[in-house]
């Protein structure tokens, strides 16, 4: 793993032996509200194996869609590919779900774990073209420091 940033760093000591899955991920979204600026929503979906949806989970921000199928709008259609999507202009995104129409551009991050799919980290922002590859990289590597404490 390439050298941890501040935020990585500081996400690695904040969930030192806790083992909480709920409470790290309060904690995650929290620490990305406060350490990224202009945002309106930092946190995460979790996938429901039943209803084949990711579910509303932890997050800081305006109220949130609560459920969100596989593949649909940027959250689905990472979750979908396992692949980050950083979109600068989340309404040209075709199946854009408007959960907060103030949002404007959106990174999303798929979490998984030893092959199972545990969800999203989903973070929105009201300005456009808001995230840069540095962020892209980040948040990636945020999310491996992440599934070390899950």
């Amino acid at each position: 793993m390439a050298e941890l940033s501040l935020l990585n760093k500081q996400l690695d000591a904040l969930l030192f032996e806790e083992t909480n899955m709920v409470a790290n991920l309060a904690n995650a979204s929290a620490l990305i509200n406060d350490m990224y600026e202009d945002l309106n929503w930092s946190g995460f979906y979790l996938y429901n194996e039943t209803t084949d949806e990711l579910d509303l989970g932890p997050f800081q921000g305006k109220v949130a869609c609560m459920h969100i199928k596989s593949g649909k709008g940027v959250v689905g259609t990472a979750f979908a590919d396992q692949q980050i999507h950083r979109v600068a202009n989340v309404h040209e995104f075709p199946g854009h779900i408007a959960c907060d129409s103030a949002s404007n551009s959106e990174i999303v991050v798929p979490i998984t774990k030893d092959g199972k799919k545990i969800g999203v980290l989903d973070i929105d922002s009201p300005s456009l073209n808001r995230f840069t590859e540095e962020n892209e990289a980040e948040l990636g590597q945020f999310v491996e420091v992440l599934l070390k404490h899950i």
